[in-house]
């Protein structure tokens, strides 16, 4: 056991919300011994009690361990916490949301200034953070170098997914697929929205619609193989000038049901400009690239 516990690596933890303190319990379960600072003082109270060490300063929690992990509010409060610290020598993973420009950046401040960078997206919620079967995982990107060097400690309170090289494209992937996922809910709030105020129970019409969007989840891959070969009108089931002709009908419904179409307007607006543009024959993968270029300008 003390051979074990020598193995695992040390590390500074800065921020302490939700999800900070979902991180730091799940490492120090683990054993490793976890450096932790926010700008809350208080709110590392309950981690202290559980083996945390609390650093007095950001500075001070930076200089503890080589390997410093940030999660924080925001890209403002990553350049605000680490202002008047020393990176150099230190292995950052960020695990802040931001943006593939903000990843980006960040790793170039790292570099020049010695220090060496990992950005992260987290594909979870807290209570999922040190739950092996609870799905939970995280996109890295940026040194592969160092996400092999730290991978293993890395894996202890969510999976691991690599993508790539470049320090944005886990952000990237982080906020493709959140973007996919408000879509989702936002077609979601639209359908409850049709059948709030009728005879219909909600409860019983959520296993309804929860199995309908199952089952549509596979064109995805169908949307990928098209996006990848560019045969947009091979096979297709249900065309675009099919759909865009139901249009009415979806429009005609919200009305009568007094829901504000706000929700599903935009795309049935994309649908119709690509249907002007002449891809009746197509199915709705067409409408990526036009989501790419403003509106009137062409392909």
């Amino acid at each position: 056991m003390a051979q074990n516990a020598v193995e695992k690596t040390p590390l500074t933890l800065l921020g302490l919300g939700a999800m900070g303190t979902a991180l730091a319990r799940a490492w120090l379960a683990a054993g490793h011994q976890v450096t932790v600072w926010n700008r809350t003082p208080g709110r590392a109270a309950p981690l202290v009690a559980e083996g945390a060490v609390l650093a007095e300063s950001a500075a001070a929690a930076v200089a503890a361990n080589s390997l410093v992990v940030l999660c924080l509010l925001d890209e403002a409060s990553v350049e605000e916490v680490l202002a008047g610290t020393e990176p150099a020598g230190k292995d950052l993973v960020n695990l802040t949301t931001g943006t593939p420009a903000e990843a980006r950046a960040r790793a170039a401040w790292a570099s020049a200034r010695d220090a060496r960078c990992l950005d992260g997206g987290i594909m979870a919620v807290p209570p999922m953070i040190g739950v092996p079967a609870s799905g939970a995982y995280v996109f890295y990107s940026g040194s592969h170098e160092l996400f092999t060097r730290h991978r293993e400690t890395l894996a202890v309170p969510a999976g691991t997914t690599w993508t790539g090289t470049d320090p944005g494209h886990a952000a990237l992937h982080d906020v493709a697929l959140l973007s996919a996922m408000y879509g989702m809910f936002a077609g979601t709030a639209h359908a409850f929205a049709l059948i709030r105020g009728e005879d219909i129970d909600p409860v019983a019409f959520a296993p309804l619609l929860a199995d309908w969007l199952t089952a549509m989840a596979p064109a995805v891959h169908r949307t990928a193989e098209r996006l990848k070969s560019g045969d947009l009108t091979g096979d297709v089931v249900s065309d675009l000038a099919m759909q865009t002709a139901g249009v009415p009908t979806f429009l005609g419904t919200a009305e009568q049901q007094g829901v504000s179409p706000e929700l599903l307007s935009p795309y049935f607006a994309l649908m119709r400009r690509r249907l002007a543009e002449g891809g009746g024959g197509e199915d709705l993968a067409g409408l990526i690239d036009l989501l790419r270029r403003a509106p009137g300008t062409a392909a």
